[in-house]
């Protein structure tokens, strides 16, 4: 068996869904599990009309929800029945949501499910139309969760055994199952969802669950590059790259790969393929468990932006303990990660990608200390598992970055990257520079 998870580039019209229905055809003898994700920006208007309607604009909520079904029903005119039914379900929640005046993280989740739960009965539909013995399964039948809504966490002890016990046997009679990422249940079958970016994560749970013997990511580019190609094009296709190198490289932003998909693969040790829907003769990445000797000490540039530095800075730091402790509880009470981190004597300077609740941080904050921001910075990650065993790898890299500002540096908290910040304005350049020092002469065995 195989999980085929495919995105919502892959899966944003008529023609790219028969697309699909080519790929998984040439498939069927390795017993394909299909996960899709919503149509295009599906999970998006869904989300923008929830806020109208909680907003008070119940008019424009409910146009908004009919141009979308007019959408799904112009890409997808066999599957109308079906269709219009989860339409009418959602008009009900909208309306209750525009009379009430509220909007809970329990209705979010089940708003934003409908974008899968319509797309793979579209899916399902379009492969039976083409011959294939489709079926489709209800994600939230197999996916079990935690009660943390729109950003569940799913209950392994539940789920893995449903999943094999549901979606073995049908595999193995020659059906191919097709399912809704992003999407889970709680025990008593309250909707929940995974996060977004979450069908990655839900394909990796059901190749864990089926013990499948590998699991695809299709997508719209190649694979893993050298580096972004929204900020650098003319970035090499990494062939192969272990497990630990590419959940560093999407934790810092590199999009093709949701981090927590590698989690359940890892301890299942199944590997990844990242594949192209429009290029699907290009091999891709394969991501793998062990380590991938390279001759290049780097694999990857990873870049984030839209990155805040807080400074933090008091003299109560100075030969005592707990300070630390009383800062980090702001940030959790606040919900807000923070990416990397950098301390001396008497201060702290750490960054987020989150400002939602930056005022009231840096409020608390400043009740017991000193606090600045700096904003529309970017965080540079290189990754690649020789970092940390190779001299002068650091020489090389500020060389090439000589007259950029460099804002923080983290070094050694992590043995496959090193990471700084830079100006937003100098990202574009910064990469440039760095992908010329690092990739001008390619390990063949590696990169492509």
């Amino acid at each position: 068996m195989i999980v085929m998870k495919f995105g919502g580039s892959s899966v944003e019209s008529a023609s790219a869904i028969q697309r699909v229905a080519s790929i998984v055809s040439t498939r069927l003898e390795r017993q394909p599990i299909v996960v899709v994700s919503a149509m295009g920006k599906t999970t998006n208007k869904l989300l923008s009309m929830a806020a109208c309607a909680v907003n008070g604009r119940r008019a424009e909520a409910l146009e908004a929800m009919e141009e979308l079904k007019r959408f799904h029903l112009n890409e997808a005119p066999h599957a109308a029945d079906a269709i219009a039914g989860r339409f009418l379900e959602l008009e009900e929640i909208l309306k209750g949501v525009a009379a009430l005046g509220e909007l809970t993280p329990r209705t979010i989740d089940l708003i934003s499910s409908y974008g899968e739960r319509l797309s793979s009965l579209i899916v399902t539909d379009v492969f039976r139309t083409l011959g294939m013995d489709a079926m489709h399964l209800d994600s939230r039948s197999v996916i079990i969760t935690d009660r943390r809504h729109t950003q569940a966490a799913p209950l392994f002890t539940e789920t893995y055994p449903r999943l094999a016990a549901t979606i073995t046997p049908l595999a193995q009679s020659n059906k191919v199952v097709v399912m809704g990422g992003f999407i889970g249940s709680t025990l008593d079958g309250v909707t929940t969802t995974l996060g977004r970016g979450g069908s990655d994560f839900t394909a990796s749970i059901v190749g864990a669950g089926v013990g499948a013997e590998e699991i695809q990511i299709w997508t719209d580019v190649d694979g893993m590059l050298t580096c972004d190609p929204t900020i650098l094009t003319g970035g090499h296709r990494v062939k192969t790259i272990s497990f630990a190198e590419a959940a560093e490289s999407a934790y810092f932003g590199a999009k093709v790969l949701h981090p927590a998909t590698v989690v359940p693969a890892v301890e299942r040790n199944i590997p990844v393929l990242i594949l192209n829907s429009r290029r699907p003769d290009s091999p891709g990445t394969r991501v793998i468990a062990d380590r991938v000797p390279c001759r290049n000490v780097v694999k990857s540039i990873a870049c984030k932006r839209d990155i805040t530095i807080i400074n933090v800075t008091s003299t109560r730091m100075l030969m005592a303990y707990g300070f630390l402790r009383r800062m980090f509880e702001v940030f959790d009470r606040y919900e807000t990660p923070v990416d990397m981190l950098a301390t001396s004597e008497v201060s702290v300077s750490l960054t987020i990608d989150n400002p939602k609740n930056l005022p009231r941080i840096v409020e608390e904050l400043s009740q017991f200390s000193q606090v600045t921001v700096e904003s529309d910075l970017a965080i540079i990650c290189l990754v690649g598992d020789s970092i940390h065993d190779t001299p002068g790898v650091a020489g090389r890299i500020f060389t090439a970055l000589k007259n950029i500002n460099i804002r923080m540096i983290s070094q050694g908290a992590s043995r496959l990257n090193l990471g700084f910040v830079v100006s937003a304005d100098d990202l574009r350049d910064a990469v440039s520079r760095l992908h010329a020092e690092l990739f001008s002469d390619l390990d063949p065995d590696v990169f492509e």
